[in-house]
């Protein structure tokens, strides 16, 4: 038996597919399990145990081209079965041209409708699914219903090593892609002065975070802070984060990160809501929200680049809640 699971969408689109990885394994442990990310994510599954092979689309030489090379690639290799997780035209185009004997995806893939199976796909603020349990939901014909498989990420040996800690520390990931989902500066600031003097701080994301983590660092009065923002890979990432005291975090991808590490992690969620089904699934992990009742908010599922009301309220949220938190992990 041969799989392809699709997944072209963002990191933590990608860490949440792997919770259909897992299953896979689980019910065809001798099958070739092949992953199909865009470029920049297959760091992400590099060295999994359960992957035959890790195919890239990258959307930004020339989208089309890529696009047909991956199709010719796919159809080569003769799959037995395509789940696409993604649900835009481009992976819908290469589900339905795969030449697959079975294909599975969401109701909103606008190609949904050449799937040999296809099941609704709901967010709502009334949602009561994990991403990952939609995911698996979709394969539940192929496995059971039984939706409580984890995604999982394995960083290797040398990722440890590499990361290795002799002191208790906390990992912080302050940036977000989106304004609105982010914490404001002066939060995370005032939270490092109250943690530093017990743990060691350092300072996570991509490169494109280090500006925002420099400017935390030179605003904080406590000394024992490091930036490895742009420093490290994101399974080096994870496994410092298995490891970290707390890891506090926005509604984004060190989140998901967290969750496929069985990390403790805090999470805040400032104009988006936990009930969209992106929220954490460690042992520990805990929601931090508003205590406002206000009408605007989810204002989306993404976020916007300024809140849209002109007051970010979704985002007084007091440090005291998270430090809370530290103490019960």
């Amino acid at each position: 038996m041969k799989f392809l699971v699709i997944q072209t969408a963002f990191i933590g689109d990608v860490i949440l597919a792997t919770s259909v990885l897992e299953k896979l394994h689980v019910h065809y442990p001798d099958a070739q399990i092949d992953f199909l990310v865009q470029k920049g994510n297959a760091s992400l599954v590099r060295g999994h145990p359960f992957l035959h092979a890790v195919l890239v689309f990258d959307k930004k030489q020339g989208k089309l081209q890529s696009m047909w090379k991956i199709i010719n690639r796919v159809r080569q290799e003769r799959y037995d079965v395509v789940i696409n997780l993604h649900r835009f035209l481009s992976s819908g185009l290469m589900t339905a041209l795969s030449g697959a004997k079975k294909t599975f995806g969401f109701d909103k893939n606008p190609m949904s409708r050449s799937f040999t199976s296809r099941i609704k796909h709901e967010i709502s603020v009334r949602g009561t699914l994990h991403e990952a349990q939609r995911n698996l939901l979709l394969i539940s014909s192929l496995t059971d219903g039984d939706l409580s498989t984890r995604p999982r990420l394995y960083p290797s040996s040398d990722a440890y090593l590499k990361v290795k800690q002799d002191e208790e520390y906390v990992c912080i990931a302050p940036a977000s892609v989106w304004f609105t989902k982010q914490w404001p500066v002066p939060k995370w600031i005032e939270l490092i002065d109250r943690l530093a003097d017990r743990y060691l701080i350092f300072l996570l994301g991509s490169k494109q975070d280090k500006e925002l983590c420099m400017q935390i660092k030179d605003a904080v009065k406590a000394s024992r802070v490091q930036i490895l923002a742009g420093e490290l890979t994101l399974l080096e990432s994870a496994a410092l984060m298995q490891r970290a005291r707390m890891n506090y975090v926005n509604d984004s991808a060190p989140l998901h990160l967290a969750s496929a590490m069985n990390a403790p992690v805090t999470s805040v969620f400032c104009s988006t809501v936990p009930a969209f089904g992106f929220g954490p699934l460690s042992d520990k992990s805990f929601v931090i929200e508003t205590s406002h009742v206000l009408d605007c908010r989810p204002c989306g599922l993404h976020g916007y680049r300024a809140c849209p009301m002109g007051h970010f309220k979704c985002a007084d949220i007091g440090v005291s809640l998270l430090i809370e938190k530290i103490e019960l992990s």
